[in-house]
Parts: structure tokens; C-alpha cells; sequence
């Protein structure tokens, strides 16, 4: 049965692979064929070919309007996989479908028809244009489609409103820091209203101050516009604060796919457990993830929101005890201190 526009996917990567070396296409239709169609079997035997499987069967769909982060460490593949996506780079195996059309067999015009209406990317690497002016580098996507220069020029002014920038559309380039070249950079991804958004590391080159304030600006961002996203990342902090669902990879293969809560609370293996050791948990799991059924007896206590965090639950029902007393090295009573303060003191602002 064919899904219809409002329950299909944004985008759908059905067993995607990407290897790299000499008559790739042809030595992985025979790896596949001889191992059973066997991911880490058929991988073992273009690396014995001398060949690199830098993503291995990568299969999971975006749903629309939803943000979904592809995160690993240094030669995972995940910027592969984005460059397939976005056919940056031409896929060896699997399909790519974007609103059910299978975008490996496109022609190069309607690739190009795609890029200038339906998809926007942002790179770490700003790309901007140095001659041209703020308002000139945002209203360029605009220009190629053929646009009207009053049209572009309202376009470009609204999105550099978006993203903060009213009153720098005269100035270049060089005369902005880079948080702010960002900025221009996601205001012209934005300028031809893309529905399908790649943002390859974007903020990954920007001071961490700067880095957590694009952040914030980005999640109200999309909170408005609602884009299909594929964000890759590096950085376990920035993929839980940004994400509805991670998938983490290692060696050019998925190995979990889950919410923030889930890639947090149930680690599958090693690999992603490392990532997430040093995250405060009650920062990013709900309530929700740990509550149970009611079993009859309506307990009493404070009420809870299924989609308050632990740290914010722990501390509501720590409000409820009182006072303790504090002694020093001695066993002196110097003091007291009240378990809510305890509670305040550790929990973090809500993102």
C-alpha cells in the first residue's frame, strides 16, 4: 500500500551504502549476494577487496517536521551519510527516498530543481560569498530560482530577522563575527523555505558561548517553522539539548536509534554508554521514562508532570522533607540545610 503525503516519511534511507574504491557498485552487489545479504559479512569482504564500507546498510526514516541527529565520533560516516542524503555524493547501494520519490535515480535537473526549492544546507564552513553583502548572500538561492529583485530582497529581510540580523543586511562578510556569519549562513538555507534541512556540524567552529547561544536560537527557530532536519553532530550534548531522535554511529554503521531519553537511560552497548557517562541523566529523561502504572492504591505526595525532567520531579518531591542539620569535622551543629536547596543547587535550566 502507498503511503500518502500525510503519513509518509520526509525522508526514508532503505539499506544505504556508501564504499569507496575501485568498481565499488559492482564488488558490493556480489559481497551482498555471497554473504545472504549479511551487512557485517558483506563489509568484511570489501575490506578484505581493499575497499572501505564507510556506511554499511544504513536504513531509518525522518518523519516530517521532526529533527533528527546523526552523531559519532571522527570516521563514523556520518557526514557520509548526510552527502548521500543530500546526494552530495552518489550513494553505492540501497535507496533514498524524499517524499517517496527514490532521489538515486533523479535526474542532475531535478537534483537541481530539489536543491533550489526543497532542500537547504548548512555546513561548518560558512561558504559565503566575500563581495557580496549580508542581505546579497541571503537573497542568492532566491536569485538562481529567478526570483523577482523586490521578492528576494523582502525574503532575505524576513529571515535575517529570524535568525537576528534585522539592520546588518548592508554589511559583509568580513565585518561580522562568526556566530554571526552562521546566522547568514541558516538565513540563506532558509531564504527559499526549504521543507527538507541538512546542517552538516554547523556550530561546531564557533566558540562554546556562541555555540550554546545558536543553540537556543536554533531550537525556537525550528519550534516555529516545523523543517524535516538531518543535523550531524559530534558533540552528545548538543544531539540531546537539539534532538526528537538520535541515531549514533560507529565504523559506518547505525548502532542506535532513540530518543534522548532512550539513548541516556538504555545505552545498547559500550559505545554509546561512553557517550553518555558523563551526562547528567535527570537533565534529559522525563518522567514519563520511568513512571509506573497505577496498581490501585492512589499514592500521596506532590503531583508530578509526565513531562517534567527527573532533575525538576526529584527536586518537587524533595520539597516536601524538612530541614537537616549540618555538623562539621567535629560533630558540631553548625547549621542546617533544606533538602530543596540540595535539589535547587544541582539542577540545571531548563534548555
Amino acid at each position: 500500500m502507498t503511503q500518502n503525503d500525510a503519513t509518509r516519511p520526509a525522508i526514508r534511507c532503505n539499506s544505504v551504502w556508501q564504499v569507496f574504491g575501485s568498481g565499488a557498485r559492482d564488488h558490493l552487489d556480489k559481497a551482498l549476494a555471497q554473504t545472504g545479504h549479511d551487512p557485517e559479512a558483506a563489509a568484511q569482504s570489501l575490506r578484505g577487496l581493499r575497499l572501505v564500507p564507510a556506511v554499511q546498510d544504513a536504513t531509518f526514516d525522518v518523519q516530517s517536521g521532526e529533527l533528527f541527529v546523526i552523531m559519532g565520533l571522527s570516521g563514523s560516516g556520518k557526514s557520509t551519510l548526510i552527502r548521500c542524503i543530500s546526494r552530495l555524493i552518489e550513494a553505492t547501494g540501497g535507496e533514498i527516498l524524499i517524499d517517496g520519490d527514490n532521489i538515486l535515480e533523479a535526474s542532475k535537473s531535478r537534483m537541481t530543481e530539489l536543491r533550489r526549492g526543497k532542500l537547504g544546507m548548512v555546513f561548518q564552513h560558512f561558504g559565503l560569498f566575500p563581495h557580496m553583502t549580508v542581505a546579497e548572500n541571503v537573497a542568492f538561492p532566491l536569485k538562481m530560482q529567478g526570483r523577482a529583485k523586490a521578492d528576494r530582497v523582502e525574503r532575505a529581510h524576513e529571515v535575517l530577522e529570524l535568525v537576528g540580523l534585522a539592520g546588518r543586511e548592508k554589511a559583509y562578510p568580513r565585518e561580522l563575527s562568526g556566530g554571526q556569519r552562521q546566522r547568514v549562513g541558516i538565513a540563506r538555507s532558509l531564504a527559499a523555505n526549504p521543507d527538507i534541512w541538512f546542517l552538516d556540524e554547523p556550530f561546531s567552529a564557533l566558540d562554546p558561548l556562541i555555540r550554546r547561544q545558536l543553540q537556543d536560537e536554533f531550537v525556537e527557530i525550528q519550534a516555529r517553522l516545523k523543517k524535516s532536519i538531518v543535523f550531524i553532530t559530534h558533540d552528545i550534548a548538543e544531539a540531546l539539548k537539539i534532538a526528537d531522535r538520535i541515531a549514533i554511529m560507529r565504523d559506518g554503521k547505525i548502532v542506535q536509534i532513540g530518543t534522548p531519553a532512550e539513548i541516556v537511560l538504555n545505552p545498547v552497548d559500550d559505545y554509546v554508554r561512553e557517550f553518555s557517562k558523563d551526562v547528567a541523566k535527570g537533565r534529559h529523561a522525563r518522567v514519563q521514562s520511568v513512571m509506573r502504572p497505577v496498581n490501585g492504591v492512589i499514592p500521596d505526595g506532590p503531583a508530578l508532570r509526565q513531562d517534567m525532567t527527573l532533575e525538576a520531579a526529584l527536586a518537587t518531591c524533595i520539597a516536601k522533607y524538612a530541614p537537616v542539620p549540618v555538623h562539621d569535622a567535629g560533630g558540631n551543629l553548625i547549621g542546617t540545610v533544606d533538602p530543596s536547596d540540595l535539589a535547587s543547587a544541582l539542577q540545571a535550566e531548563d534548555p
